[in-house]
């Protein structure tokens, strides 16, 4: 145990160096005085903006921007993550873009870009050294270091908690994440996503884990699999009733199905991958495995 948490620490005390060490390329907002217009993209970058009070500098967000409620409720809404328009967030008149990687299109972002306006990409690593890492790129380019420092001490102690719960499991849960249905079809989370990501936080075997991405998963290979638990998120494209997803063809013939074992939580908590990662994956935990409760 002490050795993998050197390992963890280690790799957290590196990614954290990287962030703060690395000179700002040419043009970037760390160049300047901190950023006082901010457009937020990605729910946890948002959540951590928020976090190092620096939620009065957001002039927008977009659509997966939840957490806190104020952000998406008092802001203005540039649209989701991934079908961005440059004339959206140009309108508010951004001094910075904080983008999580995978916002875009690209070439919406290339005319941000080309207009004039900053674009800081923040890395989207679904681990614990990967969050802290979020932590300490938002905190540099904002100004917060200190604020970035206290948090990230919050965010390790967390995950220290989790680790002490996860060893006192014996068997690991055979748990397998739906993000949807789509035409009979089920869309799981396989191996890089971050439902396997937090399955591993949790310390559930992932059954998709033959599956690269969120694709969709055979009537057959979801049989052979077996899983135990189906996870889903509580809105957004997964959210269908319990009856059809553990009713249909692919799962009923599964220990989940026949058990009526699913667990359903906020996306954003479940998968942001922001601050509340480590409570998240423990409430997962506990969910998956109710004999089960940490102290």
């Amino acid at each position: 145990m002490t050795k993998l948490v050197s390992i963890r620490r280690s790799a957290i005390v590196a990614l954290c160096a990287l962030a703060f060490a690395v000179p700002p390329a040419a043009g970037s907002a760390a160049e300047a005085s901190p950023p006082a217009r901010i457009v937020s993209l990605g729910g946890a970058v948002t959540e951590i903006l928020y976090r190092l009070g620096a939620g009065d500098r957001v002039a927008a967000v977009d659509t997966t921007s939840i957490h806190p409620p104020e952000a998406l409720g008092t802001r203005p809404n540039v649209g989701y993550l991934r079908q961005l328009s440059a004339e959206g967030i140009l309108s508010v008149r951004p001094d910075l873009v904080l983008a999580v990687d995978g916002a875009g299109p690209p070439d919406v972002l290339q005319q941000v870009r080309e207009a004039g306006v900053p674009i800081e990409a923040v890395p989207e690593a679904p681990t614990p050294a990967g969050i802290v890492g979020k932590i300490a790129v938002i905190a540099r380019v904002v100004g917060r270091e200190k604020e970035g420092a206290a948090l990230m001490e919050e965010v390790e102690r967390g995950f220290a908690v989790l680790a002490a719960d996860r060893a006192r499991i014996t068997r690991p849960v055979r748990a397998l994440f739906v993000l949807s249905l789509q035409n009979g079809r089920v869309m799981v989370g396989g191996r890089g996503t971050t439902a396997d990501g937090m399955f591993a936080l949790a310390g559930a075997e992932n059954v998709a884990a033959a599956v690269k991405g969120y694709k969709p998963m055979s009537d057959e290979a979801i049989l052979a699999a077996q899983p135990e638990v189906v996870v889903m998120m509580e809105t957004g494209p997964g959210a269908v009733p319990a009856a059809e997803v553990l009713g249909g063809a692919a799962l009923a013939g599964t220990p989940a199905g026949r058990n009526g074992r699913l667990v359903k939580m906020n996306g954003l908590y479940l998968l942001g991958f922001g601050p509340r990662t480590p409570a998240a994956a423990r409430e997962l935990m506990t969910s998956l495995m109710p004999p089960m409760r940490p102290e």
